[in-house]
């Protein structure tokens, strides 16, 4: 097998986040000996927490330079560690701060990087990444012959890695950096409140808001106010993740009312995301391909629609519920409130 490196950056506590421990996981099921490299500010309490992964060596680039993300920097920092290591294949957690640098730090070492990779295999000592095409509709299994293969591994593909923490003896990496390497400064960080962030890509479960809800109701009038309240409330109470469908987004476009807090970065389907959410509840939206193809990676799909002869109900979702969202969601509400 060949040398195997699992590169990794930590986050601003100076932990790993779980996209590097899926990182790790990959990296075991191929079965040969792999090394693990850390960038960021401090390492070694990262390093202990996994020190019982079975890696062979560690290796860190570490200093202040390191601890927030910055191209420059962690393009130079990546380098040094996949040289370090003489790794010919290089399976990385395609975060945003990586995913950002792993093509250009792949040429730097003249090789070639493979991003939004959902699985990473070895057969007879050869290695294959699987990774979806056409929106994902075709999924195809690719090997290369150029070395060194930088692979972007997608967030919740694989099993994250488990185990005992311990003492990790971490070799350092000198990195050379100019100062112009340094010209980048991260002067603060705007996010929103807890409570207020409806992406939440961990999240047990995903609600989709479809365009029913600003549509018209039967008594002739929209209730944006009333469905705003619902949806939020449902996402308060259950910590579950929001998505959209494109025509739910792209309703301002058309001059209808929408629900104020959602975005295209909430879209899911063929021109959105695709999120791998243990349970899926769709609500006021009929169950559309273009929409329900970001859905087959949710293990379980309901949905809720007024329609018995909707997309839903062609064998899209596991089980749908003919009803007025509208009812159901204020009832589920009242219940889970009760609960609290």
């Amino acid at each position: 097998m060949e040398t195997i490196l699992v590169l990794a950056h930590t986050e601003t506590d100076g932990s790993l986040a779980k996209p590097a421990l899926e990182a790790i996981g990959a990296a075991k099921q191929l079965g040969g000996a792999f090394v693990v490299g850390l960038v960021g500010e401090n390492v070694q309490a990262a390093a202990n927490s996994i020190a019982s992964c079975g890696a062979v060596k560690f290796l860190g680039a570490t200093g202040a330079d390191f601890k927030q993300p910055r191209y420059a920097t962690d393009a130079a920092a990546a380098e040094a560690v996949c040289k370090a290591a003489g790794a010919a294949i290089v399976i990385a957690p395609a975060t945003s701060r990586w995913n950002r640098v792993l093509a250009g730090v792949a040429h730097r070492l003249g090789g070639r990087a493979d991003t939004h990779v959902t699985a990473v295999t070895a057969a007879n000592g050869a290695v294959a990444v699987n990774r979806w095409y056409y929106r994902q509709r075709m999924e195809a299994v690719l090997q290369r012959t150029q070395r060194p293969w930088v692979i972007a591994l997608e967030s919740g593909c694989c099993e994250a890695w488990k185990g005992s923490a311990g003492s990790a003896a971490v070799e350092a990496v000198a990195v050379t950096l100019s100062d112009a390497c340094k010209r980048t400064t991260v002067t603060g960080i705007h996010a929103p409140a807890a409570d207020q962030q409806t992406i939440r890509p961990d999240a047990a479960m995903l609600l989709v808001a479809g365009a029913g809800w600003t549509k018209t109701q039967p008594d002739g009038k929209a209730h944006i106010a009333e469905a705003e309240k619902h949806i939020l409330d449902f996402l308060r109470l259950t910590k579950a993740s929001l998505g959209s469908s494109k025509s739910l987004v792209d309703l301002s476009g058309e001059g209808q009312a929408v629900l104020p807090f959602m975005t295209h970065l909430h879209q899911i389907g063929q021109t959105g995301s695709t999120p791998r959410h243990p349970k899926g509840l769709s609500t006021c939206c009929h169950g559309e391909e273009p929409h329900t193809v970001g859905w087959r990676f949710v293990n379980e799909r309901r949905a809720i629609d007024l329609d018995p002869n909707c997309g839903w109900a062609r064998g899209k979702a596991d089980v749908l519920y003919i009803a007025d969202a509208f009812q159901v969601m204020a009832k589920v509400n009242e219940l889970l409130a009760a609960k609290k």
